[in-house]
């Protein structure tokens, strides 16, 4: 069986797009999709911050001064944490956060993802949006013809420079192939609109 993704706009020269009820019509799995979403924002940390403790400092191998009979506290170096110029007393060291999340599971999550847009009418497919020269003005009139004022990704079936140069200076537009798309964008945007190709690639991708 098969479901439609619907026109962004009366207006717009494209067709509806049939695509897998498989795919697009599937039960939305909140702990799944959670698992995904945290996943993959996990996996992008660096961990990569760090800090020196006392051991790390250069210096301090001396007592800087005996033990007793100075009338100063004991001191053992002079890189100790309660000196300045010591050392962090709990330093942060790199470590690695990426969490593992097998295929099926991703996969599972992402037709969750697109189902869940598509039965909240935040997916569309459009053929008249994506402008065919790189100009800014027109990508916005445009925009402003469909009612689209919140935040929107673009899903393409190739790069396109035109499109790209006409929307990065537009706020809260983003495009991104549809073979690469991640969880964390499809769940952010208020409305996602895809070319027929691209439709059918994020289809063939998620099956």
């Amino acid at each position: 069986m098969s479901v439609e993704i619907p026109v962004v706009h009366e207006t717009d020269s494209a067709r509806p797009v049939a695509v897998s009820e498989a795919v697009f019509g599937q039960a939305f799995n909140e702990p799944l999709v959670h698992q995904v979403v945290t996943t993959y924002l996990t996996n992008g940390r660096a961990g990569t911050k760090a800090q020196k403790n006392r051991s790390a400092v250069s210096g301090g191998g001396k007592k800087p001064w005996r033990q007793k009979g100075t009338g100063r506290a004991r001191a053992g170096s002079i890189r100790s944490p309660l000196w300045r110029g010591g050392g962090v007393t709990f330093a942060a060291s790199p470590r690695n956060y990426r969490q593992k999340l097998n295929k099926k599971m991703y996969r599972a999550g992402m037709r969750a993802i697109v189902s869940e847009l598509l039965r909240q009418n935040r997916l569309a497919v459009s053929a008249d949006l994506i402008p065919g020269e790189p100009k800014t003005k027109a990508f916005v009139s445009k925009l402003q013809a469909y009612g689209l004022a919140r935040r929107i990704l673009i899903l393409v079936e190739r790069e396109n420079p035109d499109l790209e140069r006409a929307v990065r200076n537009v706020p809260d537009v983003q495009v991104s192939e549809a073979g690469r798309v991640d969880p964390v964008s499809l769940v952010a945007a208020d409305k996602v609109v895809v070319t027929t190709e691209a439709a059918k690639i994020l289809e063939e991708r998620l099956s």
